[in-house]
């Protein structure tokens, strides 16, 4: 089977509709700045950078419930994140042998 190669226009896209979905969740969203270190202003002055963009995929695939939360909301196939992901800046899987 074929996997599904995200542009990184569309990989962006994906990532702006996670932080969207992200900055809507009043119980989430405090975790996500605690454990990132950004603040309130820094969602909007960052929300064109690729690399924080990442940040926020990387965040929500901590949680398995995260990534399952935000795709039903957003009726996308749980797969999205992680392709998204590898899209954006240091998302590439590293292969070690």
């Amino acid at each position: 089977m074929r996997q599904m190669q995200f542009s990184a226009e569309a990989a962006e896209t994906l990532s702006l509709r996670a932080l969207a979905w992200l900055v809507g969740q009043e119980d989430l969203l405090p975790v996500f700045l605690g454990a990132t270190g950004a603040s309130e202003a820094d969602l909007r002055a960052r929300a064109q950078e690729p690399e924080f963009l990442g940040s926020v995929l990387d965040f929500l695939a901590m949680d398995d419930a995260w990534v399952v939360q935000f795709c039903d909301a957003a009726g996308l196939p749980y797969d999205r994140v992680m392709l998204a992901r590898a899209a954006l800046p240091g998302g590439a899987q590293v292969h070690w042998t």
